[in-house]
């Protein structure tokens, strides 16, 4: 097992923590137990799996599961973190009627440091876990290569691999608003989610000036036609990040965003109240309904971040993976969004530079840089408390790459879905009138006649599997995206 990190308990124990929940809203269940580990002074979540969607095992007559482990750090002995795990369930209200029946929440001691015990309540490790699926294959995320106490010459991973695997096989989940459904990825039929691109800056590299934030009504007329044609996340972008980019104040920033994030909210404002039935003495209630898109804001600052979430956003989409604030991870996590870490080296003003776009070919040259480097992102976020259901991934085409090495970036995304660390992660790829398009199509074609160019990018990043594609012309892509989607997420 891992060794806690610096922020753990003060000589505490690291236990392994399972959770489950088939009731209700599974992940806000599973999130609240999560910060309930946290609150209590004798224990701290320090890293998680995935969120896992799973088949019922035994008692097959229910809902799927989300299922996934934590590593908890603490200084309770066993019996009484099981006393803990109870009093949260109970808190969640957790009343067991079935046996492995129906849950809120369901909290189960996997493993202890490396000890064997035994009593009438408990028994670690866990007296199932080899042959759970939903136990081993989140716990292979976090410490693959240990062994079972029992069994120390056998790691987790190779129990894994001779378990018969689900049907259909399990998925990751990651959530990205209320009213949108989360994203599978890897649930081989899924549908590629479209990212638009709404830049409300006045010096993007493609669109700069298009999109007004003091013209509320182009601006409305903006988001609503990207929603009508197709878009499911709405990225919203205050600060250009093209390449030699100046940067703005913060309050500049924020104030290019806060139209478009009051309008997006509108639209979720709670509807009119219904009249009232001549059967009913109850007084009418207005009703929220979540809006069935995600707000994503495009900033690499802790302060613009934290803003627009207060203020409705859903998503942050950091081109600098937190790189560039100290203080942007810390903030994801505190807020419990999710977050999109993009690799980029150095920043949008120095980021072509050639020590940037360097990549040893003995280390496994682009394709091997970026899937090393985002494997630090994805540890950093998670020692800042961002719970690894929560992460998305970009590999930043043009972003720290040539025009040859974004291309490779796209051919070879099949085999950065499965590189050791990140394999279950959603990605997020942003191809859309990219230099590299360009420089494809021939010299002197300007970003807006990259249309063609972009679909055909598009088309390959579905088939390498991406799970959401960066557009500006939204309507065209949905076309491309269903047909892709057609040939290759069968």
């Amino acid at each position: 097992m891992s060794s806690p990190s610096s922020n753990a308990v003060r000589s505490g124990h690291t236990a392994i923590v399972a959770f489950g929940s088939n009731v209700g809203d599974r992940i806000d269940m599973i999130e609240q137990a999560c910060r309930k580990l946290d609150g209590h002074p004798q224990t701290r979540v320090l890293r998680t799996s995935c969120l896992w969607e799973t088949k019922p095992m035994y008692f097959e007559d229910q809902d799927n599961f989300l299922n996934g482990v934590c590593e908890v750090s603490t200084s309770l002995e066993p019996e009484k973190l099981l006393d803990l795990l109870q009093d949260i369930e109970k808190d969640l209200g957790r009343v067991k009627v079935i046996d492995k029946g129906p849950r809120t929440v369901d909290l189960d001691i996997v493993l202890y440091d490396d000890i064997q015990y035994a009593s009438e309540r408990l028994t670690i490790p866990h007296a199932l876990m080899l042959e759970r699926e939903f136990v081993l294959r989140p716990l292979c995320e976090l410490i693959p290569d240990a062994a079972h106490p029992k069994y120390p010459t056998m790691s987790y991973r190779h129990v894994l691999a001779r378990l018969p695997k689900s049907d259909p096989p399990m998925s990751t989940v990651t959530p990205l608003a209320p009213g949108l459904p989360p994203i599978i990825a890897l649930n081989p039929s899924r549908h590629t989610q479209i990212m638009a691109i709404i830049n409300l800056t006045p010096d993007s590299f493609s669109d700069g000036g298009l999109h007004s934030p003091s013209d509320t009504t182009s601006l409305q007329t903006t988001l609503l036609s990207a929603l009508n044609s197709g878009a499911t996340i709405l990225d919203l972008g205050g600060q250009s990040s093209r390449p030699h980019a100046a940067p703005i104040p913060d309050s500049t920033e924020l104030a290019r965003l806060a139209p478009a994030l009051h309008l997006l909210r509108s639209l979720s404002s709670p509807s009119p109240p219904s009249p009232p039935s001549s059967s009913s003495s109850s007084s009418p209630q207005a009703k929220t309904n979540p809006p069935r898109f995600a707000i994503s804001i495009d900033t690499y600052r802790a302060s613009v971040a934290h803003a627009a979430i207060t203020a409705g956003a859903h998503l942050i989409n950091d081109i600098s993976a937190g790189t560039l604030d100290p203080a942007m991870l810390r903030t994801v996590a505190s807020l419990g969004c999710s977050i999109c870490l993009m690799h980029m080296r150095g920043d949008p003003q120095t980021m072509m530079q050639p020590p940037h776009t360097t990549y040893a070919p003995e280390l496994g040259g682009v394709l091997g840089g970026v899937a090393r480097e985002l494997r630090a992102r994805v540890a950093a976020a998670e020692a800042a408390g961002v719970r690894r259901w929560r992460i998305l991934l970009d590999p930043g085409l043009g972003f720290a790459k040539t025009a040859g090495q974004s291309l490779e970036l796209v051919r070879g995304l099949a085999n950065l879905r499965e590189a050791e660390g990140l394999s279950g992660l959603p990605w997020v790829l942003g191809p859309s009138r990219k230099g590299f398009v360009g420089k494809a199509l021939g010299v002197g074609r300007e970003p807006g006649e990259r249309e063609w160019g972009s679909a055909a990018a598009v088309a390959a990043c579905v088939q390498g599997g991406a799970d959401v594609v960066r557009v500006h012309e939204v309507g065209a892509m949905r076309d491309v995206v269903r047909v892709s989607d057609a040939i290759w997420r069968v």
